[in-house]
This record gives structure tokens, C-alpha cells and sequence, in this order.
């Protein structure tokens, strides 16, 4: 095809005719406004998640959510999942740095830990809560510093014991018989561990099991960090020290031993493969178990989906407690594309958008609102049933005082965890609950 000469006098009329028609974007509006063409101005976010347990959902995100996110707002996103004990690590760097993922999804109540290097979320907060039914407590006070928003709700994760059905029923504990104390539970475990099926628990430094079972474990013994001003610590009590002897005479005699090492993945490989049969956890290992019905088997060649229920923490001589893990995302302060950000972040929380994902999520989310209690994901399938309203209980890290930054530290550092941990591997019950206690007031003084 032959080429058009383009002349001198041929480009200034072109240039011309553009000037004419400036009015309607030609290049003399453009120049006129200092701002180049919208084509030129697209925006790519940087939005740091965790590797969901759910492997369905970060699928959905980058195949559809991504390329709707372009569509709809003109916006890039560029999701990066990493492991999430790896998260916080990468949060301290990019604040020192300046540079880093313009937001990140913070889990439990690590934004306490970043309050003064985030972007104020109040204005899209308070927007969500309102249209949507209104936030669960423990959202508030993760993800509130008391005067401002500083980071957005996302989503909890429910936890609540995850059990092998016929083993339990073996025990005469099946669903319904369910060891409702510490002691009925232990006594099962005994039994259970006899036939080589022991309980299965992390205590080891990781973000969600972890936490989610010795903090209320802690609580329903009637063990508490600090007093309700915050500032008293308390930890060290006959309450606590009553607990931790609790679990070093059960820990031998119930559990796999195994679990000083664990991280929130090796109790799901470890019931998934059918070697302990009851595990505090999320959803996710009876969502896996459906997703590989054919791989996932019972030692009667069954499938597994079909040999699993679900139940609540047992109480104790203070009650009965839960630990729910929340999620949020932080719009970091350092971040170029705040405006866009923003924009993003009350498009993917709105209810035509969130819903793609909250279903894809199958019940291992409770959601970021209470309405989406009222979702039909909840009455697909009765094994979920003790999740939908599980984040409407519970406590947080820093009970009986506010979830502060200092509750935030205590968490991140693990020390009510390893207290239970170094009790167990010989510590006396009473030194090991004086270390934590002392460990508490350094942060709190």
C-alpha cells in the first residue's frame, strides 16, 4: 500500500482543524487544560493480599474482578498474593521505604500497628456500614482507632472446630453428643489419640489458628491480658495459670505433639490426609474436601465431605468464648493513586461486586456486613450452618481492654501463644505465665 507524503503545510492544517474543533477535545482543549488524553492517564493499583484458602476466589479475582476493575473504572490492578505470615513483614518495609502496594489487606488488628501511615478510610467506611446493614463489632474495633477509620472491612473469617463425624461417634460424641467443657473434649481427645487419631492444634507463631483458639482457650478460664482502662495487666492470675496446667496435662495425653510447629496450612494437611480428627479452623478444609471429593477419602473409601461437622470452642469454667479472624484493607499513606484507590475500594465493597467474590467464598467468609448473613450461600449446605452467625460472637486480642495498638503487639508478637508453648515444652506453668505477664507490661507501660 503506498505511503502518504505528509507535507509542511498539510500538518498545519491538520493542526488547524484540531484548534477548530477544540470544543470537543481536540488538541487545543487538551493543551488548554495542562492534562493529557484519559487514555493516557490510567492507573495501576497495587492491591497485596494473602493466598487465599479458598483458591477459588483469587481466581475470580484476577480473571474477572481485574479485568471488570478496568472496564468499569479505567483502573489496573495488579494483585499480589503472599503467604500471610509474610504480610506484616512487607507492611513494615514498604512504610519504612515509602514504597509498596498502594493497599494491603490487614488481617486481625494490624492496622492498629499502622495507624499513622495509612490514608483516613471514614468517608467509604461509614458509606459501606450504612448501606449495608451495619458492621460487626469486631470489624470496629480492628479496623477503628476510636476517632477515625483506618482501614476498610473486608471480611471475617469464621473459626470453629472442624471434626471427623464417625470417629466422634465411635466415642459416643457425634454431632448433637458434641464435648461441650475443656474436659469432655480432652477426655475425647484421649480416647481418640488411643486409636491414633489425635486432636490436632498449632502452637506455633501464626496469624490465624493460633490465636483463634488459645486467646479464648485463655478467656474461658477466666484469664485476661489487661483490665478495662487498657493499662492495668492482669495476665498474671490464678485464672491463667489454671489454664496453662490445664494444657500441659492435655497436650502429651490429647493432641499431636507435632502441632509446636504448625502453621495455619499444616492442620488442614494433617485432617485432609487423616491423621488428627478435630482441628480448630476456618471452613476451608471441608471446602476443599468437597472441591476433591474423589481425592479426599475416608479409610472406608468414602468421600471425607461427608464424614465432617462442625462445632463451636468448648467452654470453661468462665464461659464460653470465640475468636473470629478479621480482615481490611489499608490504603497506604505513601500511595500515589489515593483518589483512584478510593474509588476502587467502594467499587469492589459494593454489593453487585463484593457478592461475585463472597459467593466464590462458599461460607469460609462471613462477609464484611451483617447483611450478608441473609445471603443463600448459607442455605446451600447445613454442614455451614455454625459460621453464618459466628462473627455476631467472640472477643478480640486485648480483652478486657480495647484491641489498641499495644493489644496489636502483644498479637504480632505471639505471647499469649507462647506462654501456652513453653509451658508445654517444660516450662513451669507458673514461670511461663510471670515471662508473658512481664512481657505484657513492657508493651503496656
Amino acid at each position: 500500500m503506498p505511503r502518504r507524503r505528509v507535507t509542511r503545510r498539510g500538518f498545519l492544517q491538520l493542526s488547524g482543524a484540531g484548534a477548530a474543533a477544540a470544543t470537543t477535545g481536540g488538541l487545543a482543549g487538551i493543551l488548554a487544560s495542562g492534562r493529557a488524553p484519559a487514555f493516557a492517564q490510567q492507573t495501576t493499583l497495587h492491591w497485596l493480599r494473602w493466598n487465599d484458602f479458598v483458591p477459588a476466589s483469587d481466581q475470580l479475582l484476577r480473571n474477572k474482578i481485574a479485568p471488570d476493575c478496568l472496564k468499569d473504572l479505567g483502573i489496573k490492578l495488579n494483585i499480589e498474593t503472599i503467604n500471610a505470615n509474610d504480610i506484616q513483614a512487607r507492611v513494615t518495609s514498604s512504610v519504612q521505604s515509602g514504597a509498596g502496594a498502594d493497599i494491603i489487606l490487614a488481617l486481625n488488628n494490624w492496622p492498629q500497628l499502622y495507624a499513622d501511615s495509612v490514608v483516613d478510610v471514614s468517608d467509604i467506611a461509614e458509606e459501606l456500614g450504612k448501606a449495608q446493614g451495619g458492621f460487626y463489632e469486631t470489624s470496629k474495633t480492628v479496623a477503628n482507632d476510636g476517632k477515625k477509620w483506618i482501614a476498610v472491612p473486608w471480611c471475617i473469617v469464621g473459626a470453629a472446630l472442624t471434626n471427623r463425624k464417625s470417629w466422634f461417634e465411635e466415642i459416643g460424641h457425634g454431632p448433637g453428643k458434641f464435648p461441650d467443657t475443656w474436659e469432655s473434649y480432652i477426655e475425647a481427645g484421649k480416647k481418640l489419640k488411643a486409636k491414633g487419631r489425635p486432636l490436632g492444634q498449632t502452637l506455633g507463631h501464626t496469624f490465624g489458628d493460633a490465636p483463634a483458639f488459645w486467646y479464648p482457650f485463655l478467656w474461658s478460664w477466666g484469664g485476661k491480658e489487661v483490665e478495662a482502662d487498657g493499662k492495668t495487666v492482669v495476665l498474671n492470675s490464678k485464672a491463667t495459670v489454671d489454664s496453662v496446667k490445664f494444657a500441659v496435662s492435655s497436650w502429651k495425653a490429647a493432641f499431636d505433639e507435632g502441632g509446636l510447629a504448625w502453621d495455619d496450612s499444616n492442620n488442614n494437611r494433617a485432617f485432609l490426609s487423616g491423621t488428627v480428627a478435630s482441628t480448630l479452623n476456618g471452613a476451608s478444609i471441608y471446602i476443599e474436601s468437597k472441591r476433591k471429593a474423589d481425592s479426599y477419602q475416608t479409610e472406608k473409601g468414602t468421600p471425607l465431605k461427608d464424614d465432617i461437622f462442625h462445632a463451636s470452642l468448648p467452654k470453661g469454667p468462665a464461659g464460653q468464648f470465640s475468636y473470629h479472624v478479621p480482615f481490611s484493607n489499608m490504603l497506604m499513606g505513601y500511595s500515589k493513586n489515593q483518589k483512584q484507590a478510593k474509588e476502587f475500594l467502594r467499587w469492589i465493597t459494593s454489593k453487585a461486586v463484593y457478592e461475585q467474590w463472597f459467593v466464590s467464598q462458599q461460607g469460609f467468609s462471613i462477609g464484611l456486613t451483617t447483611d450478608w448473613e441473609k445471603s443463600k450461600v448459607w442455605d446451600d449446605d447445613p454442614v455451614m450452618g455454625p459460621y453464618r452467625l459466628a462473627a455476631r460472637s467472640g472477643r478480640f486480642a486485648g480483652h478486657a481492654g480495647p484491641s489498641s495498638r499495644k493489644a496489636a503487639e502483644v498479637l504480632s508478637k505471639y505471647i499469649v501463644v507462647d506462654m501456652y508453648a513453653k509451658a508445654v515444652q517444660g516450662m513451669a506453668p507458673e514461670a511461663a505465665v510471670k515471662w508473658a505477664h512481664d512481657e505484657l507490661v513492657k508493651i503496656y507501660a
